[in-house]
């Protein structure tokens, strides 16, 4: 039956050849996710964050890997996104290395948690200015990069780092993450859009929601918050997220597998969202 045939069945997960930019690449989520698209075959990925001796370490990692493609490696771009500037330095930077972009992973993203009646103007604006007007200007720079090589039968992929606390409720109290809470629930639509304008030129976008996985920017938090252990307990899956469940989700959405996905957002916390609302229903 015509049903049971899948084209080239083998190659639906690769990403032999494929170029790929990572903002916020070199630490966190978006290592792992430079690693995971590495290691799926793809040759260039570019490596950006506003510190460059951390996109040289993290640069150094990626190409001592022992499974990459004949050729392949990672590059450093040091850049700031939450100005213009510094996206137009990345852009300009990736031209002088290639002509197109097949993958272009938004990771880059701040935090801050105070208490309402003193969170400040100039902390919103930050958070704001690289996790939402930052990710924009990246997208809306780079589309003729992207548009070069795509089609219909091979569009190049958009994947913007939201949170599960642009689905839900963050962090409240004297910790209250309200400006990156509102910044990820900006750019989970931001990218719904953005998927219907960019699809007809062959580029899809979508968003990865993550819960809670231990990092730099989350580790602090969790010990305020109660702690590695409790937070893993309370999960349904009784753990928190680990770099192979990032893995798996960006593999995914930047492979031919996710080829008639766009506009979606997806939750890779474990169903820790849905578990906290059943918790607080028996209050």
């Amino acid at each position: 039956m015509a049903e049971a045939q899948l084209e080239d069945f083998s190659s639906l997960f690769s990403l032999k050849g494929k170029v790929a930019v990572i903002t916020g690449g070199s630490r966190g989520l978006g290592l792992s996710a430079a690693s995971a698209i590495l290691q799926s075959g793809a040759s260039l990925v570019f490596i950006s964050s506003r510190k460059a001796a951390a996109c040289e370490s993290a640069v150094a990692t990626l190409n001592a890997l022992p499974n990459l493609s004949p050729g392949a490696k990672a590059i450093s771009v040091p850049a700031d996104c939450a100005t213009q500037a510094g996206v137009t330095h990345l852009v300009e930077q990736v031209k002088k290395h290639t002509d197109h972009v097949d993958i272009l992973l938004a990771n880059a993203g701040a935090t801050w948690g105070e208490y309402i009646d003193t969170h400040s103007d100039s902390a919103f604006s930050k958070v704001m200015d690289l996790n939402v007007k930052g990710v924009f200007n990246l997208i809306r720079d780079f589309v003729p990069l992207m548009s070069k090589n795509a089609s219909v039968e091979t569009p190049s992929k958009v994947i913007i780092t939201a949170s599960v606390a642009g689905l839900g409720i963050g962090t409240l109290g004297k910790q209250g993450t309200y400006g990156y809470s509102a910044s990820k629930a900006a750019v989970i639509h931001l990218g719904r859009n953005l998927a219907v304008e960019l699809g007809p030129r062959h580029i899809s976008v979508n968003s990865i929601c993550p819960g809670f996985f231990p990092s730099k920017m989350s580790n602090g938090l969790l010990e305020m918050s109660g702690g590695h252990d409790a937070f893993a307990k309370a999960n349904p899956m009784r753990r928190l997220g680990r770099p192979e469940d990032i893995a798996g989700a960006i593999v995914y959405l930047c492979s031919r597998a996710s080829n008639h996905v766009n506009g979606a957002d997806f939750a890779i916390d474990g169903g820790a969202m849905w578990a906290r609302g059943q918790l607080d229903s028996k209050l």
